[in-house]
């Protein structure tokens, strides 16, 4: 096993969930082009529907009476210090990890949900990071998509509201070590309070706040939209290229095809 990755057993270590359970081939999570459609419309929605009743409400949100203040590795969930290290001293924000400066881009769609984004981003990405991201030659991108159920919605709108706090790979990565089996309402509220409250130095009230916010709902219909334009009808679907060029999408024999993603960086770099 390569440096880097972490073993099914590390991520899992004292876990209680069951297992992730994984669809069989084709080993990407799929999606008709139609569902993206219908999700970007639903966040639209939802997004004018949870601003009236924010405001009917007094502005409110549901929340725990024990969050804390600021997220530290204190009691974390499994797999918290882990996270912390990987991404530890390298720029984010927003959606965009790695220097702003790099020559290359790689485009990520992903899933909250999706067993094979799980093993992309816990298999391969690590290896990516070390060799490619940390070291300034390539900037990720991640544009996560909703449309395996509820709880991919939920998951979405914190992950975003991580991003406005530049910590949104690290929200991501979390979920992923922490990731249960699809639909089973394992994304709720208290996982995401959970999540959150596992990332040093993230103000917990401020993103379980604005994950209801319009700006939130509008930049994850930003992701619905180019996901459309670019055909993506399955996760985790990447795009490599030049940075600011479209990037060719990278064809991946499976989720932990980690070969085809390192010609794909290695031919943008020698370009």
């Amino acid at each position: 096993m390569p440096s880097g990755k972490r073993s099914k057993q590390q991520r899992r270590e004292g876990r209680t969930p069951p297992p992730v359970q994984s669809k069989g081939a084709p080993r990407r999570r799929q999606a008709s082009p139609k569902v993206l459609l219908a999700a970007a419309a639903v966040v639209v929605v939802a997004g004018v529907g949870i601003g009236l009743g924010l405001a009917l409400s007094g502005g409110s949100s549901n929340t725990s009476a024990n969050v804390p203040a600021v997220g530290s590795l204190t009691n974390g969930l499994p797999g918290a210090t882990e996270v912390y290290n990987l991404f530890k001293g390298i720029p984010q924000k927003g959606n965009v990890l790695g220097s702003p400066s790099a020559p290359v881009t790689m485009v990520e769609y992903i899933d909250l949900q999706c067993p094979f984004c799980q093993e992309f981003e816990t298999q391969v990405m690590p290896d990516l990071i070390k060799k490619y991201i940390r070291p300034g030659k390539v900037k990720v991108e991640v544009r996560p998509l909703a449309f395996i159920g509820a709880d991919s919605v939920s998951g979405r709108k914190a992950m975003v509201a991580a991003g406005e706090q530049n910590l949104a790979f690290n929200f991501a990565e979390l979920l992923y070590d922490n990731q249960r089996t699809e639909n089973t309402g394992w994304l709720n509220n208290a996982m995401i309070e959970q999540a959150a409250a596992s990332i040093p130095k993230l103000d917990v009230p401020k993103l379980l706040s604005d994950r209801n916010s319009s700006s939130v709902a509008q930049t994850a219909s930003s992701y619905d939209a180019l996901g459309n334009e670019q055909n993506v009808n399955s996760t985790p679907t990447l795009f490599v290229g030049k940075s600011g060029t479209t990037g060719k999408q990278v064809a991946m024999a499976n989720a932990t095809d980690e070969q085809s993603v390192v010609a794909a960086l290695d031919a943008a770099l020698a370009k």
